[in-house]
């Protein structure tokens, strides 16, 4: 029984130093991208409104807003896009199509990523605190323990899962990473929601609205947001 319990402890022993010390290697990867990702927003905020200075509407905002350690937005027009990091670890469940990828079923520990999210909201959600509104994941990116990634999300935000292992993330991949962000949401259009859903509202609603502009609102409201959308 000792023996059993002597083995079991080296067990934890052995598990925890490798987990804790991966874990934290991934952690570490994934918020040096997260931090580079803020400043290429940063600069393409200022890009941005350089270059549309002549010819841009000036009541149309471009602005970056750091929201914390592991958040980050960004508004163009009408449409914000919040980047946020996960501060947990994940693996991939095995019905996943990234086991097709030999780089990670030859080695399990590039199965572990970091993760971050790429969140699309309508500006006056957030302007006028309409807190019922939806948002949409438009994309996520996963960062491992070699700072090898793969991104998931709507088609030109996709990358294939076979290309996993292929590449480390860099200043350039970040920046195309968000130009797709952000190409995507200003071609994702507010759709007029369907006229049952709008049919009825109550005295509660109306006097809300009238006071807050709070009538839930988004862009596929009343629609199944399918993973093909745009």
């Amino acid at each position: 029984m000792e023996n059993e319990e002597s083995t079991l402890r080296q067990q934890i022993k052995e598990n925890l130093i490798q987990k804790a010390n991966l874990q934290q290697q991934i952690f570490d990867n994934t918020f040096a991208v997260f931090e580079s990702l803020k400043e290429i927003l940063h600069e393409m905020t200022s890009e941005l409104n350089d270059d549309l200075d002549e010819s841009l509407d000036k009541r149309v905002r471009i602005e970056y807003r750091d929201r914390g350690k592991f958040e980050a937005q960004l508004q163009i027009a009408s449409d914000v896009l919040i980047f946020s990091m996960h501060t947990n670890i994940f693996e991939f469940n095995r019905e996943h199509i990234i086991w097709q990828n030999s780089y990670v079923r030859n080695d399990k520990r590039n199965s572990y990523c970091g993760l971050i999210n790429i969140y699309n909201f309508l500006s006056d959600s957030l302007k006028y605190n309409r807190n019922s509104d939806e948002g949409y994941l438009v994309g996520r990116i996963f960062i491992n323990r070699e700072n090898h990634y793969f991104v998931e999300g709507k088609r030109q935000m996709s990358l294939r899962h076979n290309n996993f292992g292929t590449s480390e993330i860099s200043k350039e991949a970040i920046i195309h990473i968000v130009e797709c962000a952000v190409n995507y949401a200003l071609e994702f259009d507010l759709l007029v929601p369907p006229y049952d859903l709008a049919k009825v509202v109550t005295v509660e609603q109306l006097n809300t609205k009238i006071e807050n502009s709070k009538i839930q609102t988004g862009k596929r409201l009343g629609y199944r947001f399918n993973s093909d959308d745009i």
